[in-house]
């Protein structure tokens, strides 16, 4: 269930050894092309008919109706209720305390301020289908909303019956969110990039999805049209780095967790000592026999799942450095010892009481986290995600007469007789 892979006395380290994310074959692009060009082309007409070809659900109206998401917010069990408002109240007060502030800079006259400004409409992506995802709708809306976003809207799966779960609508509603459209898959990110007549255009798109969801937002950023955070949000990862000090059984449940997800994602234990990765691998093999979701675990495990063992921890974080994880665990008996070591991940999580499901739920930085290998360059979504950083510029007099002759000097290096006019025309003598 765990391909093991011995890197043990390796001389040139782990990189050209090790099975890289996404190695399992060429993404959809093609596919999610002809996707995204129905939408653009037929706007709702198109969205239905992939609604009905993927989710089996037939649709009228997209939005789910008004004061849906209120109703399911009165519905849903006092213990969820409970445990939303937590969640939101955790991701709410960390993003405020997060958030870029305006910054002013300012020498001998001149002064440069950066103000925050948010973008007018946000569009946040739900998956759907294999789970329910309300945790994902707080994780990017309430962001968001603290970023200032005026309107946000979320864009989830239904099920074949058209409907969204109870949940996610109360999520929804704790959340403030202003309207949520019963679509998925590649087909939704055209909808949220190009408007239709049903779902306005929006500014950002931001949440995970499977390939088809990550690819096609790639594809409407690189057409100009909509701002996508550089992380490549897809399918679910973790490396799980141990030594004999946690039980084997709270090291594998770690494992497992990220796999749950279902395909394309990979779950990695990387360990010095044979004994826990053979007792790790053992433990996976009875929560995985045991779990409601095998058939979704075992399609990561399969072809994602390794137990890597290494020479020791300098050795085992240059392996997780190397797979740029979205989770990485550090089960030690020295976590902390591990951290200044960590180069390229989402979120690192330290010790046996601070599991990754900590940081999917309520620890408050949002879950959306870079995927396939994307935290080589790119971070956890943020409120500066959903807010442009605009530069107001002033200069005194004094300021403009010492800094104008190296402008225009410039300038004129560079061939643009304008600009250097701009500042001679100033400077010269009235």
């Amino acid at each position: 269930m765990l391909t093991r892979l011995d890197l043990r006395g390796v001389p040139d380290g782990p990189g050209p050894l090790l099975p890289r994310p996404g190695s399992g074959g060429d993404p959809p692009v093609k596919a999610v092309r002809a996707i995204l060009a129905s939408v653009r082309d037929r706007g709702d007409e198109a969205v239905r008919e992939y609604t009905r070809r993927f989710d089996g659900a037939d649709l009228d109206d997209l939005a789910v109706p008004p004061g849906e998401c209120e109703r399911a917010l009165d519905a849903i069990a006092p213990e969820l209720r409970a445990a939303l408002v937590t969640a939101r109240d955790n991701i709410d007060a960390f993003n405020r305390a997060e958030a870029a502030p305006e910054v002013t800079w300012a020498r001998d006259g001149l002064t440069v301020r950066t103000l925050r400004r948010p973008v007018d409409r946000a569009g946040c992506y739900v998956p759907g289908g294999r789970a329910a995802y309300p945790s994902t709708v707080l994780m990017t809306a309430v962001p968001a909303r603290v970023a200032g976003v005026a309107e946000v809207v979320v864009c989830v799966p239904p099920g074949p019956d058209g409907r969204v779960p109870d949940a996610v609508l109360a999520a929804a509603a704790l959340a403030e969110v202003d309207a949520v459209y019963r679509i998925g898959g590649a087909q939704a990110i055209g909808a949220l990039a190009y408007g239709t007549a049903s779902v306005p255009a929006v500014d950002v798109i931001v949440g995970p999805g499977n390939v088809y969801v990550a690819v096609a937002k790639r594809e409407v950023a690189g057409e100009g049209l909509v701002g996508v955070p550089s992380a490549f949000a897809g399918p679910s990862e973790v490396v799980v780095v141990a030594d004999a000090t946690v039980p084997p059984d709270v090291v594998a449940v770690d494992i497992v967790v990220q796999a749950e997800h279902g395909p394309d994602g990979l779950a990695w234990l990387v360990t010095w000592l044979e004994e826990v990765a053979d007792a790790v691998t053992a433990a996976v093999t009875r929560i995985v026999g045991a779990s409601p979701r095998r058939a979704d675990i075992l399609s990561t495990l399969d072809a994602g799942g390794y137990a890597v063992l290494v020479d020791g921890p300098e050795q085992a974080m240059a392996v997780a450095n190397r797979i740029a994880p979205e989770h990485l665990e550090l089960l030690v008996a020295e976590p902390e010892a591990l951290v200044a070591l960590v180069r390229h991940a989402g979120a690192v999580f330290l010790g046996a009481t601070s599991p990754a499901s900590l940081g999917d739920y309520v620890a408050g930085p949002s879950h959306v986290l870079p995927t396939a290998g994307s935290a080589r360059f790119a971070g956890a979504l943020t409120a500066d995600d959903f807010t442009k950083a605009v530069h107001v510029v002033e200069a005194d007099s004094h300021a403009f007469a010492r800094l104008g002759p190296h402008v225009e000097v410039l300038a004129r290096a560079e061939g643009l007789a304008a600009h250097a006019d701009s500042i001679a025309y100033r400077l010269r003598p009235r």
